[in-house]
């Protein structure tokens, strides 16, 4: 909708203003730690926020279904789930349970959203930005990766390996779904791998662009995705679209051909985006009028605060540069007239 658009945004950065909600804090993980160890000091200054999170999604399941049993599965059957889960994942969700005293409330609660008439806002969105942290992933002291984070959440949605490789993951639509994929995980088929550990494993593991551009198209995963990959060197920048079983399309740079930027926003670049939903175009309209020779970091976060890129559903905006591995993160605010995605 025209009320939701304006004019491509520029001079935002440094952050401030009506659309800057606030910095992030940065913890360290470290990995020398025996898994069930590695977030106890996360937990301990999130739990509050954690619990309040995790409360409000279960009153909204049962506002759908009033019996309860929906929550009362989630506690006590699906809990095992984690048991099933490979190392050190099964150990690390295990000691963050362990710590918030919430056991399978926490371990398999999936996240609904649901609209602030009063607010204007999603409560989820809005209750999510407390618990965004920058994480330093860390053995013998020195950085291993770092990553934009939710407390709690011990796989990957964004990171960078500094000198290396920047990956973000996006979630993907299709009716070959996640859900798919998981009732064959119930069912004793565990040769797919969950999105979020598959970009911590790479982060972690991955050893060069084409390295991690390589197990991203590979590996069989348990719901489909968009893998947007950012290298060191000219050329170096990708979107992988995937299916569970097979890689659709990458997107691939291609300077000669006039392609010196891609953009994902959760639509197959083949396919028009969703009429209610068209970040694509306002974003590729600011990029062309920045131009390739003026990118930079506060460019780009011009980009990414204007409507309807920025949005209700925005919790927060994460810079991230491959040399150094240098990042910024930043809660954000979308004020009215703003669109509700």
């Amino acid at each position: 909708s025209p009320q939701y658009g304006e004019d491509c945004r520029s001079k935002t950065y440094p952050p401030s203003g009506p659309t800057f909600r606030g910095h992030v804090p940065t913890y360290v993980i470290n990995l020398d730690l025996p898994p069930s160890k590695r977030w106890d000091k996360l937990m301990h200054d999130k739990k509050t926020e954690l619990k309040t999170v995790v409360e409000n999604i279960k009153d909204i399941a049962n506002t759908f279904f009033p019996s309860g049993k929906v929550v009362d599965i989630v506690d006590h059957k699906i809990a095992h789930l984690t048991s099933t889960l490979p190392y050190p994942f099964s150990e690390e969700l295990q000691g963050i349970a362990n710590k918030l005293q919430m056991g399978g409330s926490f371990k398999c609660c999936a996240v609904f959203c649901r609209w602030d008439v009063k607010n204007n806002s999603w409560i989820i969105t809005r209750e999510l930005k407390p618990i965004v942290v920058n994480l330093d992933f860390q053995r013998n002291n020195k950085t291993v990766f770092k990553s934009t984070n939710f407390a709690g959440y011990i796989g990957m949605v964004s990171g960078v390996k500094p000198d290396k490789f920047t990956l973000t993951m996006n979630e993907r639509f299709s009716l070959d779904g996640g859900y798919i994929g998981m009732f064959e995980w119930f069912l004793g088929r565990r040769d797919g791998m969950w999105m979020g550990f598959l970009t911590r494993t790479v982060l972690e593991n991955a050893t060069s662009y084409q390295d991690a551009k390589d197990k991203l198209s590979k590996t069989r995963l348990l719901a489909p995705a968009y893998f947007i990959l950012g290298g060191k060197n000219s050329g170096e920048g990708c979107v992988i679209t995937r299916s569970r079983t097979a890689t659709l399309d990458i997107w691939d740079l291609d300077i000669k051909k006039g392609t010196w930027y891609v953009v994902e926003t959760n639509y197959d670049r083949w396919k028009p985006p969703l009429v209610l939903d068209n970040r694509r175009t306002p974003a590729m309209k600011c990029l062309n009028q920045t131009q390739q020779e003026n990118i930079s970091l506060p460019t780009i976060y011009d980009v990414l605060s204007t409507k309807p890129v920025l949005n209700k559903l925005t919790v927060c905006t994460t810079l991230m540069e491959v040399y150094n591995g240098h990042t910024e993160t930043y809660l954000r605010e979308c004020p009215d007239p703003c669109s509700p995605w």
